[in-house]
């Protein structure tokens, strides 16, 4: 298709499914969902999920927040914020611990916070404890008795079910075969997954034509940095 005949696709918002029905469960991240499920059943207050950008840390910190009437906040706006007046009788989420910037003294002063009024607090962070960067000594004694959690990089099965559901999200409906083949060829995370998604729903959109395995080959082979052009005069 030419690029005159390629239309301009629409920024049309859709909205991920964020609720625990809407989770999909695989090896990756079982571990994480067995935790979530378990609460308050935990052997600490506080608990750290982590995993790599895209792997459901958000989803679950939000499944979490449902469950239990949780207040959030971002880990880098910890100084900026009143806590002793936002931590109170409910359960605290505190998202993106990995971030530059965050405060160690407030940190620790949630920690403290957490403890003293007897709430459970959840973290998520995209590195491991080991990684992050804290040189408060009691800090870390604190993040070291945490109950950490890693989400690792699904497999095809968990790749592929996910796919479903972005494009589901979409409310964009693709063959079975197509999605297993790109399960089996894109990288393995489910970050790549929400990018290819948003591009082959992109690209399908401008030329007017479905999700077809040829457009997921060309889409796959332009990211891998071996296409610059998509080839749309097939099926």
């Amino acid at each position: 298709m030419s690029d005159s005949q390629r239309q301009l696709p629409l920024s049309l918002p859709h909205s991920a499914a964020m609720t625990r029905a809407d989770f999909i469960v695989g090896r990756a991240n079982q571990s994480a969902v067995a935790l979530i499920d378990r609460f308050p059943d935990w052997p600490n207050p506080v608990a750290l999920l982590v995993g790599p950008v895209g792997s459901g840390k958000t989803h679950l910190g939000q499944i979490w927040k449902a469950a239990t009437g949780a207040v959030e906040i971002a880990a880098r706006d910890l100084a900026t914020t009143g806590l002793d007046e936002l931590v109170g009788e409910s359960p605290v989420l505190v998202e993106d611990l990995h971030e530059e910037g965050v405060s160690q003294p407030a940190l620790f002063h949630l920690f403290n916070l957490v403890r003293e009024r007897r709430v459970a607090a959840l973290l998520t962070s995209r590195v491991p404890l080991q990684a992050l960067d804290f040189a408060l000594p009691d800090l870390n004694s604190r993040l070291r008795a945490t109950v950490p959690v890693e989400l690792r990089e699904p497999d095809d099965e968990l790749l592929a079910r996910v796919i479903v559901k972005l494009f589901a999200d979409r409310q964009v409906a693709v063959d079975p075969a197509v999605v297993d083949f790109i399960s089996r060829r894109m990288e393995r995370s489910l970050g790549a997954a929400n990018r290819l998604v948003e591009l082959l729903d992109h690209e399908a959109l401008a030329a007017g034509r479905p999700i077809t395995r040829q457009l997921a080959a060309a889409v796959l082979t332009r990211e891998a940095g071996d296409e610059p052009e998509l080839p749309f005069d097939g099926e």
